[in-house]
C-alpha cells in the first residue's frame, strides 16, 4: 500500500525555502498517528528539514543521488529502488518534497491530504494537481480556526478509482 501524506493550501502550496508553510498541531498529530509503525519515504531536502532528524518509530528512507550519512535512515538512489526494498504488506507513506510527490502520485493507492483554507502564504514548492478522474474522495473532516490553529483546514482522504 503506497500512500501520500501532505498538507496543501488552496494553491497546492506545500513549502517555502525548505520549510512547511503551516504549523497546525492537529495536522502534525494526524501525520504521527498515520505514519507511526510504518515506512516513510522522503527526499534529501525533506530529511534535512526535519528538526531532530529521522522520525521515531518509523522506518525512514531517504532518496538521494549521493547517499551520504543520514542518521537513523536508509538511503536509496531512486523511488523504484526504495519501493523494491519494501515488503508487499508494508504500509509506505511518501512525505515529500514536491518532486517526490510528483513522481509518486501515479503509483499511489491513497492520498491523505490536509487542505488548508489559505491562498496568501508565499510558496516555492507545490503538490501536483489531483485528477478527479483518477481519485475519489472517501472521507472529509473539517475543522475551524481556534487558539492553536490560525487557519481552517480539512482532513481529506482519497482512494484511486
Amino acid at each position: 500500500m503506497l500512500s501520500i501524506i501532505v498538507a496543501i493550501n488552496k494553491n497546492r502550496g506545500i513549502g517555502f525555502e525548505n520549510k512547511l508553510l503551516y504549523w497546525l498541531p492537529n495536522d502534525l498529530k494526524r501525520f504521527k498517528a498515520l505514519t507511526t509503525g510504518h515506512t516513510i519515504i522522503m527526499g534529501r531536502k525533506t530529511f534535512e528539514s526535519l528538526p531532530k532528524g529521522a522520525l521515531p518509530n518509523r522506518r525512514n528512507i531517504v532518496l538521494s543521488r549521493s547517499c551520504h550519512d543520514f542518521p537513523g535512515a536508509e538511503c536509496f538512489h531512486s523511488l523504484q529502488e526504495a519501493l523494491e526494498q519494501c515488503k508487499e504488506e508494508e504500509e509506505v507513506y511518501i512525505i515529500g518534497g514536491a518532486s517526490l510527490y510528483a513522481e509518486a502520485l501515479p503509483l499511489a493507492d491513497k492520498l491523505n491530504i490536509t487542505e488548508i483554507e489559505d491562498s496568501e502564504k508565499e510558496a516555492d514548492a507545490f503538490f501536483p494537481p489531483i485528477n478527479s478522474e483518477e481519485w475519489k474522495e472517501v472521507q472529509r473532516e473539517s475543522h475551524s480556526t481556534d487558539e492553536k490553529h490560525e487557519y481552517a483546514y480539512h482532513f481529506v482522504d482519497y482512494e484511486r478509482i
